[in-house]
């Protein structure tokens, strides 16, 4: 399900470039709103110890892109008795941040991103992936070939890591 044309956001997985000033932090976390609290506060405390500080505008908007996969993953793809694994990279080459979010239900699936449309006001949900596209500078999802579910990812720009 690749999106074709050229645009900041796509639905195949992309390939980040490594290099020795790279930073990665993963780990899996149960499908709760508890885990989810965790997965964000000890991401924001790496981001911080990789020189992207608290209160920061980059750490900030990592941190809140961050936090909506992870709350969307709970949310939207909880599967009972499975939990969700979040990937936090940081590359000091291209000054990205990349967050990867993975859970096991492949049924529900995010919108292609090019169909990402506002909720009407009416609506009580509907905006966390649309706050990502604004954060963002390019999203999407992919279904994992390794087993059942999906990944949905977001890079944000970030100041170099010391």
């Amino acid at each position: 399900m690749a999106n074709q044309l050229p645009s900041p956001v796509s639905t195949s997985r992309p390939t980040a470039p490594v290099d020795d000033l790279s930073r990665t932090f993963e780990m899996r976390f149960t499908s709760t709103p508890r885990g989810a609290r965790l997965a964000r506060r000890l991401a924001a405390h790496r981001l911080d110890t990789w020189g992207i500080p608290y209160g920061s505008g980059p750490h900030e908007e990592i941190v809140l892109v961050l936090g909506e996969l992870t709350a969307n993953a709970v949310r939207h793809g909880h599967v009972p008795g499975r939990d969700f694994h979040l990937l936090l990279h940081v590359c000091a080459l291209t000054r990205t941040a990349r967050i990867e979010v993975t859970d096991t239900r492949t049924e529900r699936t995010p919108p292609d991103p090019a169909k990402l449309h506002a909720p009407g006001a009416e609506d009580t949900g509907g905006r966390g992936l649309l706050l990502v596209a604004g954060l963002a500078t390019r999203w999407g999802w992919y279904l994992r070939s390794d087993g059942p579910g999906k990944t949905v990812w977001a890079e944000c720009v970030c100041a170099t890591p010391t």
